[in-house]
């Protein structure tokens, strides 16, 4: 019912970027036992998109708003719900104030929240009050996805599956590791201009990471 709710209401629009992905692979594979060691959590890929969306998400605040009728409401936190598999269905816990934290508190809050949605642990409030949404149907191995806006949420971004793939970089093709990034919006409050600047956002923002991952 919400999944037809949210296509009968919103007038859905899809906009596509790729992100070179091989500088964050690096980092993540040089630290990752070390972040285990320290933080008693495991590292993955998610913590990096969050990061990139909560920033795209300061610099293009409509993105994080919401409608209300006919009232656009613009919220001051960014609360990003990540959709969960489950094996009977799917689950998007919120991960609030992510652009509040650490880069280690976004990976405790994702791992943390995760595990609880997969043990059915969830409480109430941890599914609700999001602002944005991430999908990642390339944890499955799709390469994208055209998915359907989480109401009241104005936008979705759909994470692809990280591939090396042939990039030409100064004229030269060299092997690098991409990801395709889908991100559906609601046309009444978010147009191609605003989607494409905010998908190179989080490109930039993936492409030339500098943030510690350990500390």
């Amino acid at each position: 019912e919400h999944m037809v709710l949210s296509k009968r209401v919103s007038p859905h629009v899809y906009s596509f970027d790729e992100a070179d992905m091989t500088r964050i692979l690096a980092l993540r594979d040089s630290a990752k036992d070390e972040f285990e060691k320290r933080h008693n959590t495991k590292l993955t890929f998610m913590p990096f998109f969050v990061r990139a969306c909560a920033e795209a998400l300061r610099a293009f605040p409509i993105v994080n708003a919401s409608i209300d009728g006919t009232n656009i409401v613009m919220h001051g936190e960014i609360n990003i719900g990540i959709a969960v598999a489950l094996d009977a269905g799917l689950i998007v816990p919120v991960l609030k104030g992510a652009g509040e934290k650490d880069f280690t508190g976004l990976q405790r809050a994702v791992n943390d929240l995760a595990e609880r949605a997969r043990a059915k642990k969830l409480h109430p409030d941890e599914v609700h009050e999001s602002t944005f949404s991430i999908t990642n149907p390339g944890v499955f191995g799709g390469l994208m996805g055209l998915p359907i806006i989480n109401q009241p949420n104005v936008a979705i971004l759909a994470i692809g599956a990280i591939q090396k793939r042939p990039v030409v970089i100064a004229d030269a093709v060299v092997p690098r590791s991409m990801v395709y990034l889908t991100l559906s919006y609601d046309h009444r409050v978010v147009d191609g201009a605003i989607a494409h600047q905010f998908l190179g956002r989080i490109k930039q923002r993936l492409e030339t990471w500098e943030e510690s991952l350990t500390t």
